[in-house]
């Protein structure tokens, strides 16, 4: 039997997706309407309404982008969904960013696969089936960035600092940045410190050339 008919004769993979533009989830939704051993059980524009269906639906799998427009993004209802008690959906990430740091969080946050929107359709039906096991799905680019951030692993920085990186990208200043993400000035020096010790800088200069050319920024 070969692998497509063995996937229909499966019972079909629950699959809801998430995406904020409609013109991209109809696509979709026709796409893989047409995919053996694959229901597509609910289709959801933001990250909580992801989370409510999520909750009503049950499906196997999440189909995931990343930038969701308004409320929470789709690192952070990955996040939620990986986390919520009972049994928790696999989350397959369909995006059309691939930068390390879109790659990390997204699997520190849980998802089971990445894959991107360039790939062809055999792939992702394949991708969402290896999903629904628990097994690990990656766009090939990506996998390239995977292996090389394992050969010559790059500073661990947290979500607060990757904030305040960003905004050091932007030429803000320690006050500019405080009113930015709501917290003193204070706070972000000893953010600043830190993060310049991760990255062996002593300038603001410093720190973002580093973090473009390690690819710390989103």
């Amino acid at each position: 039997m070969t692998d497509t008919a063995a996937a229909s004769a499966r019972v079909p993979v629950r699959l809801l997706v998430c995406d904020d533009h409609v013109v991209v989830r109809a696509g979709l939704r026709a796409l893989l309407d047409s995919a053996p051993g694959i229901e597509v059980v609910g289709e959801a524009g933001t990250g909580e309404e992801a989370l409510a269906l999520t909750a009503r639906l049950t499906p196997d799998v999440v189909l995931m982008d990343l930038q969701l427009g308004d409320g929470i993004d789709g690192v952070e209802t990955t996040r939620r969904l990986t986390t919520a008690p009972g049994t928790a959906p696999h989350v397959l990430v369909l995006t059309t960013y691939d930068t390390d740091a879109d790659i990390t969080r997204a699997i520190e946050a849980g998802a089971t696969g990445y894959l991107l929107k360039a790939e062809r359709p055999e792939e992702l039906f394949a991708a969402i089936h290896a999903a629904a096991q628990g097994r690990t799905a990656l766009s090939a680019p990506v996998a390239s960035r995977v292996m090389a951030n394992l050969r010559s692993p790059r500073p661990s920085l947290t979500d607060r600092e990757r904030d305040i990186l960003a905004q050091l990208a932007r030429g803000l200043g320690n006050r500019e940045i405080a009113r930015a993400l709501f917290i003193s000035e204070a706070t972000v020096k000893t953010h600043l410190r830190r993060i310049y010790d991760k990255l062996g800088v002593d300038t603001r200069a410093g720190a973002v050339a580093v973090a473009k050319e390690q690819r710390l920024l989103p």
